[in-house]
This record gives C-alpha cells, sequence and structure tokens, in this order.
C-alpha cells in the first residue's frame, strides 16, 4: 500500500526559499513517477513537476522554470521539491503524487493513482 507523506510547507516571505519533501512508505518508490501538484483555493490543481524513476527526466510547468528543483533520493525512498525566489502566486497547497510503473511524466492529476495529503506553501508580499 503506497503512502505518501509531505512534509516541509510554510510562511515565507516573497523572493525566499522552501524545501519540500515528500516520502513513500509504499516499496514501489524506485519503479515509480513521482510528481507534484499544487492547488490554490478556488483552481483547478495545477501540475508543477515531474521526474522519472531514475532521475532522468524532469518536467517542469512554465511558470516555475528556473525557480523549482525537482529531484529524488531513491535510497530514501524520498522525493524533493526546492522552491526559490518564490512569489505570491506560488501561494498553494503542494501535494506530491506517484505513478508506478510508468516512464512517461504525463501532467494530468487523473493519471497519478497515489497521492500525499498536501501541505501549505504561504508566500507574503
Amino acid at each position: 500500500q503506497v503512502q505518501l507523506v509531505e512534509s516541509g510547507g510554510g510562511l515565507v516571505q516573497a523572493g525566499g526559499s522552501l524545501r519540500l519533501a515528500c516520502v513513500d512508505s509504499g516499496g514501489t518508490f524506485t519503479n515509480s513517477v513521482m510528481s507534484w501538484f499544487r492547488q490554490a483555493p478556488g483552481k483547478e490543481r495545477e501540475f508543477v513537476a515531474a521526474i522519472s524513476a531514475r532521475s532522468i527526466y524532469k518536467n517542469y510547468v512554465d511558470s516555475v522554470k528556473g525557480r523549482f528543483i525537482i529531484s529524488r533520493d531513491n535510497a530514501a525512498n524520498t522525493v524533493y521539491l526546492q522552491m526559490n525566489n518564490l512569489n505570491p502566486e506560488d501561494t498553494a497547497v503542494y501535494y506530491c503524487a506517484a505513478r508506478s510503473g510508468s516512464t512517461s511524466l504525463p501532467r494530468g492529476p487523473s493519471e497519478y493513482a497515489y497521492w500525499g495529503q498536501g501541505t501549505q506553501v504561504t508566500v507574503s508580499s
């Protein structure tokens, strides 16, 4: 049973940085595409970044390119999202998601079977 637990959210001023982490306790981490999504109040869940099982491929939404970095540590069953130069538009609940046995990096939430509970990121101006 895949279980994803996020951490690292919080309140930060514009221009600041945060590092999110998501631990997978389900035992399929090394064969899974891992992604980060976010959802702001009143908005749909939005793809942020994805990383392939061996970290060879990465994909980002245009609005975070050059500011966010997705990475993973397969020995620790953990995926990270380093967020730099944050701005108020980045305020949202951030979720990690897992897609087992896949080599593609889809951006649609329906493509992912497993989700964490989310962690709040708030950026003040």
